[in-house]
């Protein structure tokens, strides 16, 4: 019998901060950036610091089922495959990603009204 192991504890306590960091988002890349932020931090946690994601070994794709992509890089390495196989990895990253796909989609929608907030800001200087 194989051992399942799983990280709902770490996805448990970085689903605060995710939140508020979509919600705040601006723009769909800044979307983007915080998903993958939030995936180094996840893999740091669960991997002890061995495994440290780089900013291209992940990527927000709203065109894609599964909304992300992992790196060949990554997917080559033995701890990651081992834990990727064995673990809720897989569809913790899964809802990370439907989460930040709802924030692009809806900023997606309206790019007009995203760009005019970003420049009262700029001309507010906040």
């Amino acid at each position: 019998m194989t051992r399942q192991l799983s990280f709902t504890k770490m996805e448990n306590e970085l689903l605060p901060k995710f939140r508020k960091m979509t919600n705040e988002a601006e723009s769909t890349v800044e979307v983007q950036k915080f998903f993958i932020y939030c995936m180094q931090e996840l893999f740091s946690n669960a991997f002890d610091g061995q495994l440290e994601l780089q900013f291209e070994d992940v990527e927000l794709l709203p065109e894609r089922e599964p909304p992300f992509v992992l790196s060949e890089k990554l997917k080559s390495r033995e701890e990651f495959i081992e834990a990727w196989s064995a673990s809720d990895l897989p569809q913790i990253v899964g809802r990370f990603a439907d989460l930040a796909l709802n924030r692009y989609k809806h900023l997606a929608k309206n790019p007009g009204k995203t760009e005019a907030k970003m420049h009262q800001r700029t001309a507010t200087g906040r």
